[in-house]
């Protein structure tokens, strides 16, 4: 459908009672009649307009609409446009007005616009706000629903401050369907251009019943964007964890699809009840449709990944915060993605004798399935502990102010990492707002501590049998070392002086030191 803002002369395509009125006059009605064309009338402004129609965005428009929110849509690939109208009319008759043009995209919408973005992070969010922008007004709001990087929110806040536009850096979690039927929203910036869409957001929002919908005010600047790249990189870490499970159940445990689904479903009905598990047994159930056979294990095994779980363990180097679990998580991922090395390296080692599984003795199964879950939930606790430190400590660094337990809240439902552990997670933060590590709250610690042994005989039987748990042995090494009153590190600040002259402090009295540690070796050697 070709828009008017297209055509800057009155032609046939136009409807003859256009013809006879000032320009001006006919570009409005023939808006209108476009409109018409598609096959819903606006008459009034929208509430909201969303720009960017690839299927997030288009389950969110239909989310939104759905909820009793007239929404207006534009997406530069104007196929797009009609495409969600058509899905808009089969999903309900929904209120949602295409528009094919930018001018008449922004001046559909009700005083002060509300616009949420969602599009591909970097370049296209500056293209697209420079797009829509020229045609806003003063305390118009911008909000970029995508996974920005943080730093970009903030600068563009300040640019859109100057206009005099308002804007939000809003967090989705919840992948497609949650978009559709209820996600989990981070939105930080401009507290008034929270207060604007407030109303939709609490109805658009995934709903806990007794908790209340996955949503809240971030906090300013590039929060609700910070916030959004940690979830994902404890995302990163419970999908890791998940894997190794898996393997440790299949390459030593000898579990088949069938029995691997069913496990999962049980863990399912327990502590480890979650969306990452539940779709893990969905999995495992699914035959190839292309062939015989179970499908995942037709899917090569190499993981993609979008670039958060890097920010995150980029920012948990920057703020001295041990991640041990994520990082480890990002590194598996890059190792996958080695698919042709790895292939010619099991040759050169199986020609030398080392087989891809080093022991092949029967194991208890039921044993085996029991120490795997409590490896697995013991693991994750200190997946959120890294994360939720690393949240707190950029926290402290910009002057947020977030609220930890409120976090854990809005993360209960929608969202990718939903799980039933989160509310003890919100719990503990409520019982002490200045907890330091999840690992040290009564209820955690004591969890932490019986699970111990079982973590243990997974980790050692996954070393023997040369099954790489990295998840899992950084997890644990992260609890071993934080739970330590003495490391060897006085050994590594010692050297550290010895060659660089960096100095240490000294456990029986204050300040600072420095040794002449090789003139006193080479003495000591004459």
């Amino acid at each position: 459908m070709v828009m008017c803002s297209s055509i800057p002369y009155p032609t046939p395509s136009i409807p003859y009672f256009l013809l006879n009125y000032p320009k001006f006059v006919w570009v409005s009605h023939f808006a209108t009649f476009c409109t018409i064309l598609r096959g819903k009338k606006m008459t009034t402004p929208t509430r909201i307009g969303l720009a960017g129609l690839a299927v997030m965005g288009q389950n969110l428009a239909l989310n939104i609409s759905e909820k009793g929110f007239p929404i207006s849509i534009y997406n530069r690939t104007t196929s797009k446009v009609d495409e969600t109208v058509e899905r808009a009319k089969l999903e309900g008759n929904l209120p949602v007005y295409g528009f094919h043009d930018p001018e008449s995209f922004v001046q559909s919408i009700q005083k002060p616009r509300v616009i949420i973005m969602l599009v591909k992070a970097g370049a296209p969010v500056d293209q697209t706000i420079k797009t829509l922008s020229v045609y806003m007004e003063k305390g118009d709001c911008i909000i970029d629903g995508g996974n920005e990087w943080y730093e970009n929110t903030e600068r563009r806040e300040k640019q859109m401050t100057e206009l005099g536009l308002l804007y939000l850096g809003m967090g989705v979690s919840g992948g497609e369907e949650g978009a559709r039927h209820g996600p989990s929203l981070m939105p930080g910036g401009s507290f008034e251009a929270y207060k604007y869409i407030e109303d939709i957001l609490l109805k658009v929002a995934a709903q806990v019943p007794a908790s209340g919908p996955c949503v809240t005010y971030i906090g300013k600047g590039g929060s609700g964007n910070f916030v959004k790249m940690i979830h994902n990189g404890i995302e990163y870490g419970d999908m890791q964890l998940i894997a190794e499970a898996y393997d440790v159940l299949k390459s030593v445990g000898k579990l088949s699809n069938d029995e691997l689904h069913q496990v999962f479903s049980e863990w399912n009905q327990g502590e480890l009840l979650s969306f990452l598990i539940e779709i893990t047994a969905d999995i495992f159930r699914i035959k190839d449709d292309k062939g015989n056979g179970y499908l995942v294990d037709k899917v090569l095994d190499k993981t993609g990944m979008k670039g958060t779980g890097k920010w995150t363990v980029q920012q948990a180097a920057e703020l001295s915060i041990a991640a041990p679990t994520i990082a480890s998580s990002l590194d598996s991922r890059f190792l996958s993605g080695l698919k042709e090395e790895r292939v010619q390296a099991a040759k050169v080692f199986k020609s030398i004798g080392v087989s891809d599984i080093l022991t092949d003795r029967d194991v208890d199964k039921k044993k085996l399935i029991d120490d795997v879950r409590q490896a697995l939930y013991a693991s994750k606790i200190c997946s959120y502990a890294q994360g939720m430190n690393l949240i707190r400590a950029k926290s402290i660094e910009k002057g947020w102010d977030l609220k930890l337990g409120e976090l854990a809240r809005i993360w209960k439902g929608g969202c990718i990492i939903r799980a039933v552990f989160l509310d003890r997670i919100k719990k503990a933060y409520d019982r002490n707002p200045e907890l330091a590590n999840l690992l040290v709250d009564p209820e955690f610690a004591k969890e932490v501590i019986d699970r111990q042994p079982a973590w243990r005989r997974v980790v050692c039987l996954a070393i023997k049998s040369g099954i790489s748990t990295p998840g899992m042995s950084s997890s644990l090494a992260y609890f071993d070392t934080y739970r330590r009153e003495r490391l060897p590190a006085n050994l590594v600040q010692a050297q550290r002086d010895y060659f660089g002259a960096h100095t240490y402090e000294r456990t029986d009295m204050p300040g600072s030191f420095h040794t002449e540690w090789f003139k006193i070796a080479k003495q000591s050697k004459i």
